[in-house]
């Protein structure tokens, strides 16, 4: 899992999102729109916390651990294997799917809001 995700499009894509939105939410504040400025520090304060750290303190050190576990040989060990994994692996990974939707949201929401602030 963790090799799979090493490539040229997953870099820009996960790491540099909170920085953009940080960004973003400066230039908003500095054009003294406020509510997207707000809008896109939350945005990106949320996927920083419950996507980016959920990915690197549980999701990538539990792929790790699995890699040491090795393919089992016995079906029986491969299925208690993949249901210790797979519980725990799929919590996480849902709740980094709804909080980057909801991080997209707020994201949609500040850009609708650029307009209403215009004067």
């Amino acid at each position: 899992m963790n090799a799979s995700v090493r490539n040229p499009v997953f870099f820009p894509s996960f790491f540099l999102t909170p920085l953009i939105l940080g960004l973003t939410a400066f230039i908003a504040a500095n054009q003294s729109r406020k509510r997207s400025a707000l809008l896109f520090a939350a945005s990106a304060a949320i996927y920083v916390v419950g996507a980016f750290l959920v990915t690197a303190m549980i999701n990538v050190p539990v792929n790790e651990a699995l890699v040491l576990v090795g393919v089992p040989t016995h079906n029986q060990v491969a299925s208690e294997t993949w249901q210790a994994y797979s519980t725990r692996w799929q919590f996480w990974n849902t709740l980094r799917t709804l909080v980057s939707g909801l991080s997209l949201l707020l994201t949609g929401l500040a850009i609708y809001s650029l307009n209403e602030e215009v004067t």
